[in-house]
This record gives structure tokens, C-alpha cells and sequence, in this order.
């Protein structure tokens, strides 16, 4: 039984001259007393690794302590604010406790504190004000808590820092400027911070840097040189940001660098350097592109894997690219690993060996071939890492060789299933808690959090393996059920700052998983496998194959004579998607009861469904009613299959069954862009103005990757608000892709088949049928105004302007632009940054496709990379004063929509834009234009000649 701290230690009069009281790591339990008061005399309190429960006593204000210490216990309730009034103190540590609330402002008056350590608490609200007289202060750590707001800029006032914690927290970036009058710094840590993305942060002056660590924090832009400068540099974690360019080659210059790049976009080559280092570098997620290729995707320490373009070559090791994509015929269909142990049998299960002891940079194939796993971390300031976990409990639970070992890291671990024949799998994480006890002691008050993601959803957030369980030592096995699309299943786990990470000894935190096993919910194809056959019943199963292939071949032939063209495209579609029975989804939606119907178009209606492990899904339903729909059907999965990127809305899959043509997207929770903005007024989202910024940086995002950065080159064709989806973070994705056309290539595409939305649709395109990706620039200009102004574009009729891109243009001509923010944002934005927004709209909407930008010259300058540059536009009434800026072919009536294609997947919001079927050719669409359109065209082909001028 644990020793108790008396409520009288010893009688306050033979103590009056104490100065220390240190009982560190003697598993004492009770409550901390209220009998310290007493001790005049004390100093130093240090009750670092018990168990001790109960709050802070408030007495503690009333001593001259320098130092109090309470780390890695259960002590609980808020800080006491006469905790303030101690201004003798110079060290305050409550890290891993359950201590909660705010922090108390009157901890500002703390003006003599040199460390102040408040990690894996329950704290919230914002860092107070009073903490900028916290001008002594050289340690601040305040990882996994849940504190928001933003870093304040006071930062700049504790220029004795040395080592700055903003791990695992609620907070927002950017990270302030100020940061640079840190130049003490040796230690930053700031990870997993919220909001829109951000420039790096001007570093330039901490040379004394050791660590440095900035992970997830949507920084962009490339690496800086500078870095070569802080030549103590050991550590270097960019690890999941969104950092471009190449990696700069001076860093080689630091020869004790351990470094982690993973899940960035960086380009270029790999640096010959980084092949003969010899320290950790992790490098694996990336899109680099150079050849030649290394010809293995691990070189040493050094950890490749996935880090090449899939576009790169196809010479390069297919580990090299990224998704992993499978080399051969997919033959493997079921998994089974006991992560970090030996090779078991359970049941019929073999599960395979994965022992391997390091884990830094790392990855590892298995033998059989049909898994693999990828490692990245360093555990900071421990002295002996280890990334396989060792039991240290008397286990009691069935199948224990599953259990004894695990396998952990310190910022993700990635297991991938190679070349898996398509289909839906069950999956089965195994987790039991073997490094904390489950006693009364101090190791048992450790926490451990992270994140788990399948096939890129996350599926399992903040979870802790022991709370889950029912504490440590106890087995808890996760299910669910994936798609496998393109033969490779990707399982992460990240480690997002969250937990205790110094219990039951420094450098103990990060993912752990026991055993994985992956099963097909299908029958797969079992060809190559069995026994031998002799040569007669080979040759007679060859003669029965080839003459049941004969008959299967005449009805087929027979068959495709009764339908239509388009179905023998039908067939295919299974190769590029993964597949569902019209039984799952009818289980899935409730055989389509009308309660689950979330949206109707031109396509058909869309369903709501659940799968059994509990993951919402979209069902597309062809409706019989459509006219276009096969054609559309076959285009949408065609593209879309081929494409993904994380701001284009992901199909799951498809079924067809008899008459039933389905396909199966994610949910994603907030519906459409154009519900959230001008839905009815119970479904409309209050979006601040980082929102609206993130929203736009998403879809135009999207549209880069769609026009320069995909294998294929696609012209989406019907950029609208219905077709822009928001997940449960407000990321834009883009959805629809039915009317998606390739690109041509550097011909302008002449289409005798005009589609799109009229007032979303670029001049050119809906005139003349010239289409290119500038047509898609021209609609995302229009999806801006409204995401700014919080109107329909469509719906706009004040007085004689028909579009609200009208009203923009002569708002724009009196200097009022501003006038177009939606007034439901109050005050509440950066003004500045939404004339630019603005600007940039009406210059992607230009009616000469040659002045608009490109996207990813969009993308640029929403992160502010490059200045916007506005061309030479036409006033909005020439000498006639007829508006021309916002002409979107208005001979053609609202209810006259070409081709609209309002049968999205936008769920549950019915636009108020007309769905027709109707094709014309180009020419026919001129035909029908009045005798003021075709004055508008010849002042259009006018301003396109003093445009030209002005450019020479």
C-alpha cells in the first residue's frame, strides 16, 4: 500500500526553518495539506511523480516559495489565484495533472518566474494579457490543453526565452511576427495549430536553435536558407505542412541534423546529401519529381517511401510513389501483422512478424509482401527511445501473444496493405495499454492520445487506448469497414501534441497499436492458388472454359444489340471504383426511405446512408427520368476516379444492379456551399472571414490540381455553389464532375455541345463554345463574389442589374467595392484582405479569358505569395452607358439554363437555377441572342483590342 502525505506532516514548530520539501517519486496518495502554510520558512515544494489528488491549496499564496512542483499527478480543480501572490517564484511545474478552467490572470503578477510548465492539463479560454510582465521567463510549455486564441503577440516581451511548448493545443495560427525578437531561443515546439495557412516565421536571428519543431501548422511557401545558419540544429521536424519547392541544399552543411519532411508537397530531387547522412531524415510523402530515383525507399536512415509524384515515371520503384500503387496483378486480399511482436497463429490467422526495433525514420516490407509500415519521429529528450512497447502488466485476456508487444511512434506510424484486390474490407485494430500501470502509483496517471485515420477518414480522434478499455491491461478492438479503390490500404496513426508525455518517464507518449487484421467482405479471386490438377482435367476444365466462354460471348453480342451504346461502358466501371451491392446500400439508406433524401437535380435524387461500422455516406440514384444521366454517370466515375486531392469531394464507390445506377461519395456534414451561404435561413452557417478565406483557398485549390497538377488535365465545366460540399471543418471540396471535359491540350476546345449554368458560365465558352481551363477561373470568380457577399449571383434582381457580378463591376466603378461584404460579418474582418478578395474576383471574372489568371497563380496570391496585379478593364458603361462587365449571354432567359447541371451532389439544398437537358450547338446559342447582345459582343471584341494595347 502507497505511503499518504499527513494531514500534519510534522508540527509547524519544529518545521518553522524548513526550506525544502521534496518527496519525488515515492508513490505518496492524499491531498496536498493545507498544513504547508505553516512552514513560514519553505522555499522549495517538490512533489514531482506521486499520486496525489484533491486541488492546490489556496494557502500556498501566503509562502515565500521559489520553486513548486506537482508534476505527473491526479491533483484536480483550477489554479488558485493566490498562487499570483507568491511573487518570490521562480519555478512553477503542474504538468500532467487534471487541473482545469482558465488560467488565472493573476499568475501575470509572477514577475520573477523563469519557468512556467502547465502540459496535459484540462486548461482552456486564452493565454492571459497580465502574462506580457512575464518578462523573466525562459521555459513556457503548455502542450495538450486545450488553450485557444491566438500567440499573442506580448510573446515578443520574453526575450530571455529559451524554450517555447505550443504543442497538441486549440489554438489558432498564424505565428505571430514577434516571435523573432526571441533570439534566445534553443527549443521551439509548436504543432497541430488551427486556421487558414501561413507563411514560415521569421527565424532568422535564433542561431542558438537546437530544436525546432512546426509541425501541422499549414505553413507554406518553400523551406528557408536560413536554417543552414543555426548550426546547433539536431532537430528539424516540417513535418506535415503544406511546404514547397525543394529542399535547400546548405542544410547539408549541418552534419547533426535529424530531420522529418513527411506529407509535404516538396519537389525537385531528393539532395545527394540526404543519401549519405547518416542521421535520422524522414523525406516520405512528398511529390518530388527529378530523376533519377533512388532505387529503394529506404537508404540507410533515411526514410523515401511515397515521396515521388505518381506522374514521375513509370521506371522508379513503385514504393517511391506516392498511394504506393501495385507494380503487378493485385493478388493479396487479407492481412493479418502482430505489430511489434512475433510471428503468431490465432485461430486459422497467421499473423505476421513485425519486430523490428528502430523507428525513426523507417520503413519496413514484409516478406509475404502484402503489408508494409512507415515510422517517422524522434522521441525528444529521451535518452532510449524504443519503438516496439514491451508488456508490463500481469495480462488477462484472451489471446495474449497479440498483446504482450506493440509497436508505437513518436509522430505517425502508417501501415499500408500492398496490391489488395478492390473491394470493401473489414478492418480490425487491436490496442491494449502495456505502459502505464493500473495501479495507485505514478504511473498510472499517464495519458495516452492520438489520432487514427483509414483510407484517409480519420476514424478514431483523441482516443486513449486505457480510458476506451477500461484501463491498462485491458483489450479493446476497433472495427470498421474501408474501401479499397486502387489497391493499396493506408492506416495512420498521428500523434497530434495531446496526452502526458514526461509518465512514468520522459519521452513515453505517441501512437501504439497491438495487431492489425484486414479481411475482404467479398469473394476475392482466389486464381493461382490450390492444388495441382493433372493435365486431363486441366485440358477438360480448358475445353468446358472455352465453350462456356463461346456461349457467354453470343449472348453478350446478343445482348449489346438490344441497348443502348453507352451501356458497354457500364461494365467497366467496376475496374476504377470500388464496388457495393445494391443489398448494402439499401441496408445503408433504409431502401431509400424518403427520410434519408437529402437533394434532388437533373441526375436524380441523394441519399443519406450509414454502413455498418457507422460511416455516413451519399448515394447518387440515376434517375429513370434523365436523359443525359448514363452519359454523365459513365463521365463523373470515369474522372473522378481518376483523380484525388484533398479539395475534391472522394467517391467511395458505385453499384450497378439491374436498373440501378448508384454512386457512393462521403458525407460531408455541412452540405453545400450555397446552402451554408443563401439556404434557408435554418440552414445557413454563420462563416467568419477566415472561414470564407479557407473555403475559397480550398476550391481554388481544387481547380489547380484539376488544370496543372493532375495526371489528366480536366476543365470541370460547372463551378457553382450547389457543387462546392463543406466537410465538419468547412473545407471546400468540389463536387459534380458529370459535365467534366479533358483538356485538349494548347488548342482552344470548340464544343458544339454547350453545358454549364447561365451566370456562372464564362462569355466565350456560353457565345462562341471556346472552352478552356480559363472558363473554370471565370465561375470560380463568381462563386467568390458570393462566398464575400453572401448572395446568390443568380437570385441578384436589385433594379436593372440582372447578376450581382453587374452591381460588383459599378461598385467597383464608384470606389465602393466594400459595400458587397455580407453584412452579417459586422465589422468583424480585415478589410484590407477583402478588397483584395474582391479585386481578385472581378479579375478572374475579366470578360477576355486572356487577362484572367491562372489557378494556381490564385492559389498564390490568396497565400499571399504574389501581389495582385489588376489588368486594364472596361468601365462598366461606355459612351452609351449600357452595362457590359457582368454580360453572361443574357439572350439566353434564367429559365432557358444550357445543359444545367443542378443534379450535383450537393445534399440537401434545392437551387433556385433551372435544370434543362437542352444541347445546342454554339451556333444555335448565337442564333438566339437579341440584336443588344450582339452589340454587347462587338463592344466585348472592342474591349479586347484596347486591352491588347494596353498590354504592348
Amino acid at each position: 500500500m502507497s505511503p499518504a502525505i499527513a494531514p500534519s506532516i510534522t508540527p509547524p514548530s519544529a518545521m518553522s526553518q524548513a526550506c525544502l520539501f521534496q518527496l519525488k517519486s515515492q508513490n505518496l496518495t492524499g491531498e496536498i495539506p493545507e498544513e504547508f502554510a505553516d512552514l513560514t520558512f519553505l522555499n522549495t515544494i517538490d512533489l514531482t511523480l506521486n499520486y496525489i489528488n484533491g486541488s492546490i491549496p489556496s494557502s500556498l499564496g501566503s509562502l515565500p516559495l521559489t520553486s513548486l512542483s506537482i508534476l505527473g499527478n491526479r491533483v484536480g480543480g483550477r489554479i488558485p489565484k493566490e498562487i499570483g501572490n507568491i511573487t518570490t517564484l521562480n519555478i512553477l511545474v503542474l504538468d500532467d495533472n487534471l487541473l482545469e478552467g482558465p488560467l488565472p490572470p493573476e499568475l501575470g503578477n509572477l514577475i520573477n518566474l523563469q519557468r512556467l510548465n502547465l502540459v496535459s492539463n484540462n486548461f482552456i479560454g486564452e493565454i492571459p494579457a497580465t502574462f506580457n510582465k512575464l518578462t523573466n521567463l525562459t521555459d513556457f510549455r503548455i502542450d495538450g490543453n486545450s488553450i485557444n486564441g491566438t500567440i499573442p503577440e506580448f510573446i515578443s516581451n520574453w526575450t530571455q526565452l529559451g524554450r517555447l511548448d505550443i504543442q497538441g493545443t486549440s489554438m489558432v495560427g498564424p505565428i505571430p511576427s514577434s516571435i523573432s525578437s526571441l533570439t534566445n531561443l534553443f527549443n521551439l515546439r509548436i504543432s497541430d495549430l488551427k486556421g487558414s495557412s501561413q507563411s514560415f516565421p521569421p527565424l532568422q536571428e535564433m542561431i542558438k536553435m537546437t530544436e525546432l519543431v512546426l509541425r501541422n501548422c499549414m505553413i507554406i511557401g518553400e523551406i528557408p536558407q536560413y536554417l543552414a545558419n543555426m548550426m546547433s540544429l539536431q532537430t528539424l521536424d516540417l513535418s506535415y505542412n503544406n511546404l514547397s519547392g525543394g529542399i535547400p541544399d546548405n542544410l547539408g552543411g549541418l552534419p547533426g541534423l535529424n530531420m522529418f519532411l513527411t506529407n509535404n508537397m516538396l519537389t525537385g530531387s531528393i539532395p545527394s546529401w540526404i543519401m549519405k547522412s547518416s542521421k535520422q531524415i524522414d523525406v516520405s510523402k512528398n511529390n518530388f519529381s527529378e530523376l533519377p530515383a533512388p532505387s529503394s525507399c529506404q537508404q540507410g536512415s533515411v526514410n523515401m517511401v511515397a515521396s515521388y509524384s505518381p506522374v514521375a515515371s513509370n521506371s522508379i520503384n513503385t514504393c517511391l510513389m506516392r498511394d504506393l500503387p501495385c507494380s503487378g496483378k493485385a493478388k493479396n486480399y487479407y492481412m493479418f501483422i502482430n505489430c511489434g511482436g512475433r510471428k503468431v497463429t490465432i485461430g486459422e490467422n497467421i499473423y505476421d512478424e513485425d519486430s523490428l526495433q528502430i523507428g525513426e525514420s523507417n520503413f519496413f516490407q514484409s516478406d509475404s509482401g502484402r503489408w508494409a509500415y512507415s515510422s517517422t519521429g524522434i522521441f525528444l529528450s529521451y535518452q532510449d527511445p524504443k519503438y516496439v512497447a514491451t508488456n508490463i502488466l500481469a495480462l488477462n485476456v484472451t489471446n495474449q501473444e497479440l498483446y504482450t508487444t506493440a509497436r508505437l511512434a513518436a509522430i505517425s506510424l502508417d501501415y499500408y496493405g500492398l496490391c489488395l484486390q478492390n473491394g470493401n474490407y473489414s478492418v480490425s485494430l487491436h490496442f491494449a495499454e502495456i505502459m502505464f500501470s493500473n495501479d495507485q502509483t505514478y504511473s498510472s496517471v499517464g495519458r495516452r492520445i492520438f489520432d487514427v485515420a483509414v483510407q484517409g477518414e480519420i476514424v478514431l480522434k483523441d482516443f486513449n487506448i486505457a480510458e476506451e478499455a477500461g484501463g491498462p491491461g485491458h483489450v479493446i478492438i476497433k472495427n470498421f469497414t474501408t474501401i479499397v479503390a486502387n489497391h493499396t490500404l493506408a492506416i495512420h496513426f498521428y500523434w497530434a501534441g495531446k496526452g502526458t508525455n514526461a509518465v512514468p518517464s520522459s519521452g513515453v507518449y505517441g501512437p501504439l497499436v497491438s495487431a492489425i487484421s484486414v479481411t475482404p467482405n467479398f469473394k476475392p479471386d482466389l486464381g493461382g492458388n490450390g492444388n495441382k490438377l493433372s493435365f486431363g482435367a486441366i485440358s477438360g476444365i480448358v475445353a468446358a472454359a472455352c465453350l462456356v466462354i463461346l456461349l457467354i460471348l453470343i449472348v453478350i453480342w446478343y445482348f449489346l444489340r438490344q441497348r443502348d451504346l453507352e451501356d458497354k461502358d457500364l461494365s467497366a466501371l467496376y475496374l476504377h471504383t470500388g464496388r457495393f451491392s445494391l443489398r448494402q446500400i439499401n441496408v445503408a439508406t433504409m431502401n431509400f426511405d424518403s427520410s434519408n433524401k437529402i437533394g434532388e437535380g437533373g441526375f436524380g435524387p441523394v441519399y443519406k446512408g450509414v454502413l455498418p461500422n457507422g460511416v455516413m455516406i451519399a448515394v447518387k440514384q440515376l434517375s429513370s427520368k434523365s436523359k443525359q444521366g448514363n452519359r454523365e454517370f459513365i463521365n463523373e466515375i470515369g474522372m473522378i476516379s481518376a483523380l484525388e486531392h484533398p479539395h475534391l469531394v472522394k467517391l467511395l464507390g458505385c453499384c450497378i444492379e439491374g436498373n440501378q445506377l448508384l454512386l457512393i461519395y462521403e458525407y460531408l456534414e455541412n452540405n453545400s456551399l450555397a446552402r451554408a451561404l443563401f439556404g434557408p435561413t435554418e440552414h445557413r452557417l454563420k462563416l467568419d472571414w477566415s472561414t470564407r478565406h479557407k473555403i475559397c483557398l480550398g476550391i481554388a485549390r481544387g481547380l489547380a490540381y484539376l488544370h496543372e497538377e493532375s495526371r489528366f488535365k480536366v476543365v470541370h465545366r460547372d463551378i457553382k455553389a450547389t457543387n462546392i460540399l463543406l466537410d465538419k471543418d468547412l473545407n471546400a471540396k468540389i463536387s459534380d464532375f458529370g459535365l467534366a471535359k479533358l483538356n485538349e491540350g494548347e488548342d482552344t476546345h470548340i464544343s458544339t455541345r454547350i453545358a454549364g449554368t447561365i451566370g456562372y458560365m464564362a462569355p466565350e465558352y456560353a457565345m462562341r463554345g471556346y472552352l478552356t481551363d480559363k472558363a473554370d477561373v471565370y465561375s470560380f470568380g463568381v462563386v467568390t463574389l458570393e462566398i464575400v457577399s453572401g448572395m446568390s449571383n443568380s437570385s441578384f434582381r436589385p433594379d436593372e442589374f440582372v447578376y450581382l457580378l453587374d452591381w460588383a463591376y459599378v461598385l467597383e466603378e464608384r470606389g465602393g467595392l466594400l459595400e458587397l461584404i455580407d453584412p452579417s460579418l459586422g465589422p468583424n474582418y480585415p478589410k484590407i484582405e477583402a478588397l483584395k478578395m474582391l479585386e481578385l474576383a472581378l479579375l478572374c471574372a475579366n470578360p477576355s479569358p486572356a487577362l484572367r489568371p491562372t489557378m494556381s497563380a490564385v492559389v498564390s496570391m490568396l497565400e499571399e505569395e504574389h501581389a495582385l496585379h489588376t489588368p486594364f478593364m472596361l468601365s462598366s458603361s461606355d459612351k452609351d452607358g449600357q452595362t457590359i462587365k457582368g454580360f453572361e449571354v443574357e439572350g439566353l432567359s434564367q429559365d432557358s439554363q444550357v445543359h444545367s447541371s443542378s443534379h450535383s451532389v450537393s445534399y440537401s439544398f434545392s437551387t433556385a437555377e433551372t435544370s434543362l437537358s437542352t444541347e445546342i450547338p454554339s451556333s444555335s446559342a448565337s442564333r438566339l441572342l437579341d440584336s443588344t447582345d450582339r452589340e454587347l459582343m462587338k463592344r466585348n471584341q472592342d474591349h479586347l483590342q484596347k486591352t491588347n494595347e494596353w498590354l504592348k
